[in-house]
């Protein structure tokens, strides 16, 4: 079994200590790969104990069928649980203990749409890779107000080759407790979740929740899965977008032509529901970061503040850490930032993924990127909608400490210049012929990584022509050319006040 370090989920309700693991399985003991520590505790409302009805754990996936991954709900023995991008599998590559076990993938989630009673001591779930495919990465998050708001309890855990392996979360639930199990990598590989074990102090198993549309009986009736949850999404406030697909992060094109290619370590993409990035493991930071920016992605969440190492890089890759940059006199900056993404924890949790970092002199980060970012955010609160393209490029930069090429050890380059690209125009739908039929602002910045930058950020506009020809990439390629042509030539000289 694997130990999860500490984690609290409310400073007043749940604490999930890192305490030792049962010794009953020692074959299936595997060591995290990481020494993450959660995102800090943040209060949240207490909602009272569901009504509940006979289900009970452990869930085994063995009294359901549903064999598509399409978004719905469906009667488990435990109670109703909602699938997104999951399904119930059963063939000979699906690894399980009996008949059937969850599959998911891409970025699946199983959400359960009940509260398990007060007094959840110990949480044990059981998983493994699909078939032959690669490592999956997935993540166990938790609610104590009703599925309102959810934070992650442990850390990631790797999922890798046909043997089933439990991670085991111990602690104490103080409150009504509802789970999350979130595959979070992005990835070709599939993912199978079983046995899924809830268990109170003495060491029995604690009741689940309501079977939707089922007699209130300790097996839940086989019927057809309800067509809407009894739970919300945890991205509700996403969903009035104008652009909400998961493509439209990079909806402008992949400027590098990056892949998710093991073999291909200077150009390996990662593709996350936040943001995309194109990324450099040869010099630890992103060549390119891309998302979309509407009033959709932007709310009340705290930002989180946990940077840490991102687990969804090969493990072939040199892992950038916090402490990558400690003492180095750089800044740990963002390319997209955390208060471009505030509907929920999970959004700006990931924006402190190190592999969306990059060494950054304070001036540059503290006064010109930020007013950068905030008079972008300013145009979105006005109804504007932006696409986003931040990168940077060259070697050597000038912080605290004076010039460096590189910081840990070598490993992790510094950047000479940092630049931005913003395609601005209101909100609609059929963006891009909206751009290409030239109703979108194009401005372009391309700035020193030093400090003695300026803090007035739009004295470094460029075209986009002059940062393609700095890096190589190509930035606007999903446009048709004659449009590229002539969009990427300008320099914009509109008012920033």
């Amino acid at each position: 079994m694997r130990r999860i370090s500490p984690v609290v989920l409310s400073g007043l309700l749940l604490s999930l200590t890192s305490l030792g693991c049962s010794q009953n399985s020692p074959e299936t003991t595997r060591q995290p790969t990481s020494d993450l520590s959660g995102p800090p505790a943040i209060p949240v409302q207490s909602a009272g104990t569901a009504a509940q009805s006979p289900g009970r754990f452990p869930e085994t996936f063995e009294t359901a069928q549903k064999g598509a991954y399409a978004t719905g709900d469906e009667n488990l023995a435990s109670g109703s649980w909602h699938f997104e991008d999951a399904l119930i599998g059963s063939s000979d590559q699906d690894h399980k203990n009996g008949q059937q076990a969850a599959r998911l993938r891409d970025q699946g989630r199983l959400r359960m749409n009940f509260d398990a009673p007060r007094g959840v001591q110990v949480i044990k779930v059981t998983s493994a890779a699909y078939g032959t495919d690669p490592a999956s990465t997935w993540e166990l998050w938790g609610s104590i107000d009703g599925g309102r708001t959810y934070r992650r309890i442990g850390q990631p855990v790797k999922a890798q080759g046909p043997r089933l392996v439990v991670t085991t979360f111990q602690g104490g639930a103080a409150g009504p407790l509802r789970l999350e199990i979130r595959k979070t990598d992005g990835g070709k590989g599939r993912l199978n979740i079983d046995d899924i074990t809830l268990t109170g102090a003495n060491g029995a198993n604690v009741a689940g929740g309501s079977v939707v549309g089922a007699p209130s009986t300790t097996a839940p009736a086989s019927s057809p899965a309800p067509t809407s949850s009894s739970l919300p999404p945890a991205t509700t406030a996403r969903a009035s977008a104008v652009v909400s697909g998961r493509d439209d992060n990079m909806a402008l094109g992949n400027p590098s032509g990056a892949t998710p290619d093991v073999n291909n370590p200077s150009n390996y993409l990662l593709v996350k529901p936040q943001y995309v990035v194109g990324y450099n493991a040869q010099r630890g930071t992103p060549t390119w970061v891309s998302w979309h920016l509407n009033r959709a992605w932007m709310g009340s969440a705290p930002r989180q503040d946990d940077f840490r190492p991102d687990p969804a890089l090969p493990r072939q890759f040199y892992q950038v850490t916090p402490r990558s940059y400690s003492g180095s006199g750089f800044d740990r900056g963002h390319n997209c930032p955390s208060a471009d993404r505030s509907t929920d924890l999970d959004d700006n949790s990931a924006t402190f993924l190190m592999t969306n970092m990059i060494p950054q002199a304070g001036n540059n980060n503290q006064r010109t990127w930020s007013g950068l970012e905030e008079w972008t955010r300013n145009q979105v609160k006005q109804g504007q909608e932006v696409y986003v393209l931040m990168g940077s490029y060259g070697k050597g930069g000038t912080g605290q400490n004076g010039r460096v090429t590189t910081i840990d050890q070598g490993r992790v380059t510094v950047p000479a210049r940092v630049w931005k690209v913003l395609v601005i125009l209101p909100e609609g739908s059929n963006d891009l012929q909206r751009i290409a039929s030239g109703q979108a602002r194009i401005l372009a910045v391309d700035t020193p990584n030093d400090q003695s930058v300026s803090p007035e950020w739009s004295q470094y506009r460029v075209s986009v022509d002059a940062i393609e020809a700095a890096t190589g990439l190509d930035l606007l390629s999903k446009l048709p050319l004659p449009m590229q042509d002539k969009l990427e030539a300008q320099v914009d000289t509109g008012s920033v006040r």
